[in-house]
């Protein structure tokens, strides 16, 4: 079992910075795949961006250029950096995590066996 705690969220002006953390257990976090998500009322959830166990990464369109994502494997941590925040960007923020080996449709929220509570991120025009 894995359990995901997001911090760093919050509100911030259009074209700031925020750096959301992922706390993850257990002693075998080097060897999962690691997603960001982030959903708003109404919408699926859907992916920001996704880093496979061996520093593989994944950004969607709408993230590519602004958001970097990291992971720490010593202290079980995964982090995304967000730049240049637009009001779009607003939503709550989940970290997922997948014991899969391929990195394969890391995209997919279907494919990840773990999530935290979420956090929320509100950028202001």
């Amino acid at each position: 079992q894995v359990q995901l705690v997001e911090s760093g969220g919050g509100l911030v002006q259009a074209g700031g910075s925020l750096r959301l953390s992922c706390a993850a257990s257990g002693r075998t976090f080097s060897t999962y795949n690691m997603g960001w998500f982030r959903q708003t009322a109404g919408k699926e959830r859907e992916v920001v961006a996704a880093i496979s166990w061996s520093g593989g990464r994944y950004y969607a369109d709408s993230t590519k250029g602004r958001f970097t994502i990291s992971r720490d494997n010593a202290k079980n941590m995964v982090y995304l950096q967000m730049n240049s925040l637009i009001p779009e960007d607003t939503a709550v923020y989940y970290c997922a995590a997948q014991e899969k080996i391929s990195f394969r449709g890391s995209y997919s929220p279907s494919v990840y066996d773990y999530w935290g509570q979420g956090t929320h991120v509100t950028v202001s025009s």
